[in-house]
């Protein structure tokens, strides 16, 4: 049986280079800048801040952010 979940924000568990859906949806939100991320464009995460990010520029940004 198909669910549509247009709309939703998905809920997940990251690994380090897979996740889990928790919660089904068809986007996260950037932990940074708050834009939405469709599920199939999902590239950048942090399995152990457990966030997603739009792209690994803004990735990249929070790790050095967070270093400092």
């Amino acid at each position: 049986m198909l669910m549509s979940s247009g709309g939703r924000q998905a809920r997940l568990h990251y690994l380090s280079s897979s996740f889990r859906v928790l919660s089904p949806g068809d986007h996260v939100l950037c932990a940074v800048t708050g834009q939405p991320i469709a599920l199939d464009d999902l590239r950048y995460w942090s399995a152990d801040r457990q966030e997603a990010y739009a792209s690994g520029a803004i990735s990249a940004q929070r790790e050095a952010a967070l270093r400092k």
